[in-house]
């Protein structure tokens, strides 16, 4: 008889860190930090290592949308339609020997902001740039709803904050209203629509060939792919130079999150009704071959508010309106275990990082740990949900999924 699958494992810890909806969390490239944030607008770090918390911060005063480390800064994003750029919080450095001492909280500080629109509740992406592309101006590209219309996407440039590419999908849009009073064009492909269905998540990334693309899921259910296709010019106004790939609805409701492996070669959407979608980023041509590599997946649940991949492509974690978290194989979607513990939804997922394990610690951190412990910590799964609740999850390795 074949074995039973091990039982699902109970949180390893648990964060008491807010009182208020928790709507994101984060863990650091490094595997250090946990960042988590809730609706009041206050953001929490905790260390890895000793579950103390570094910060606890008020950094917008509506619910947070996104945060996320980037160099030595924290990117942070709010529902008060502000964007913020903080100096960043590490884990203070002590003598070996007075590793027992319980330090106070860090204090972060504002480096610069920007306006943006968060009319519909869709994060920033944040795309660092490689180093032969930077400049001191330019070292990473953010990827934001447009400020006037939240169908369409702007792309700016960081530090800097210059806009870079304009109301991207606007150039798709057609002179003639659609049937149902909205202006769309099929441009005669199939599966390539356009609509004025506002943007819930994006993602921008370059591809293999260093071409710019930005993947967006709308308020509709459908999930677009474009390109900027001109050479030469690096920017762009009214999304001119900026070309759909393909257009395809999987989704009977709105998507609600949206996750692409770290290669950008898969992505998985999630949404209010019993289907996860999964696209090949890798398709450059829609019809038949778009009908293959883009596909609804049915699960057993409904209502689902987040979905994220683990950065070794194999694994996916979808949080639900039920509060359980259901982990399914990226390859196939084929379910792998459930977890239980938030009363209420889950709206917020975050896996720890595989790849860094092999980490060395900062020497006279006091803190050292065995490389067992850091095995452990990158299988790690943090979850938050709308009973405000933090918890970090041990997982097993799945290596044959």
């Amino acid at each position: 008889m074949p074995q039973d699958r091990p039982s699902a494992p109970a949180p390893s810890h648990r964060i008491q860190s807010h009182s208020s909806p928790v709507n994101v969390v984060y863990i650091s490239e490094d595997n250090e930090r946990i960042y988590s944030a809730d609706a009041s607008g206050l953001v929490a770090i905790t260390s890895t290592r000793t579950l103390r918390s570094l910060a606890s911060w008020k950094a917008h005063e509506d619910a947070l949308l996104g945060i996320q480390e980037w160099e030595d800064a924290i990117v942070t994003h709010g529902r008060d339609n502000k964007l913020h750029v903080w100096r960043s919080v590490r884990e203070p450095r002590v003598a070996l020997g007075d590793s027992a001492a319980l330090p106070g909280l860090q204090m972060t500080s504002l480096l610069y902001s920007m306006d943006v629109n968060a009319l519909n509740y869709c994060r920033f992406s944040l795309c660092p740039l490689p180093a032969a592309q930077r400049t001191e101006d330019r070292s990473a590209l953010i990827a934001l709803p447009n400020l006037v219309e939240s169908s369409l996407a702007d792309a700016w440039t960081l530090p800097s904050r210059q806009r870079l590419h304009a109301a991207i999908g606007k150039s798709e849009w057609s002179e003639q209203p659609a049937a149902d009073g909205r202006a769309g064009s099929t441009r005669g492909m199939p599966f390539l629509h356009t609509h004025l269905w506002i943007i819930m998540s994006m993602h921008l990334f370059q591809s293999a060939d260093a071409e710019l693309r930005i993947l967006m899921g709308y308020e509709d259910g459908s999930v677009s792919l474009s390109r900027y296709a001109r050479k030469d010019k690096k920017t762009s106004v009214e999304g001119i130079g900026w070309e759909a790939i393909w257009t395809t609805k999987l989704h009977l409701e709105s998507v609600m999150a949206l996750a692409v492996t770290p290669d950008n070669t898969v992505a998985l959407t999630a949404s209010a009704d019993h289907i996860i979608g999964r696209y090949d980023l890798l398709v450059k041509t829609p019809g038949t071959e778009l009908a293959t590599a883009c596909v609804a997946h049915k699960t057993k649940s409904v209502g689902h508010s987040t979905i994220t991949i683990r950065d070794d492509g194999k694994v996916c974690a979808v949080g639900g309106w039920d509060g359980k978290i259901r982990l399914y194989s990226v390859k196939t979607l084929k379910p792998l275990g459930a977890l239980t513990l938030h009363k209420g939804a889950c709206q917020a997922l975050a896996f720890a990082h595989t790849t860094s394990s092999d980490a060395i610690p900062e020497e006279g951190d006091g803190e050292d740990i065995t490389e067992e412990e850091k095995a452990t910590r990158s299988r790690w799964l943090v979850s938050g949900g709308r009973d405000s609740r933090v918890a970090v999850w041990p997982l097993m390795s799945f290596t044959r999924t």
